[in-house]
């Protein structure tokens, strides 16, 4: 099973999400997926011994059928992690995969193809991008009630299918010029 593969290579961190669905042979995964393992640790032979990821694909959901990935959400916090996250998963992305990545510093949403799958890239600002996620899909708290959390991602999945943003199709070339400089405010504590 592909999250049993991703999880023996330490792909999947930070797991709120791992089981399958209602459907037979249907998984679903919310968490981060590592898009740049750490470097080994010092001393180590041991490929599982490593130091933190050095770039995720955060607050992740995937819906995965036939060991392929069909839905694929997350937030990059940079447009240029994009082909990164494509070379890393394409061997296991379904040709129908439906993609809907959030990124941190593209100051307007558009689409991009790359390897035969469109990613619809939408600004992100603030918040959860689980919620960013059902909000954008018109998904109220009350379609998934009494779902479990596997069933939810599904959900998600089959309202993502029908989703048509007004945005155009670009050149990743295209995309990389509406990038912008992410200004995060700095957090205080308690003194």
């Amino acid at each position: 099973m592909l999250l049993d593969t991703y999880q023996a290579k330490g792909l999947l961190t930070v797991t709120l999400v791992n089981g399958q669905t209602s459907d037979a042979g249907v998984y679903a995964y919310r968490g981060d997926l590592v898009l740049k393992e750490g470097k080994l640790r010092e001393g180590t032979t041991n490929t599982n011994d490593r130091n933190p990821p050095e770039a995720l694909l955060t607050h992740s959901a995937l819906l995965i059928e036939n060991d392929k990935i069909k839905f694929i959400n997350g937030l990059l916090p940079e447009l240029s992690l994009l082909p990164v996250l494509v070379e890393k998963y394409k061997d296991d992305l379904a040709e129908d995969c439906v993609a809907l990545i959030y990124v941190e510093n593209i100051g307007k949403g558009m689409q991009v193809v790359l390897e035969g799958v469109t990613y619809k890239l939408i600004p992100y600002k603030q918040g959860l991008v689980w919620n960013e996620l059902l909000d954008e899909l018109y998904i109220e708290k009350n379609d998934l009630k009494g779902q479990s959390a596997e069933d939810k991602v599904a959900t998600a999945y089959r309202e993502a299918k029908a989703y048509k943003p007004n945005t155009e199709i670009v050149s990743f070339e295209e995309a990389e010029k509406n990038t912008i400089v992410v200004v995060k405010e700095a957090a205080v504590g308690a003194v």
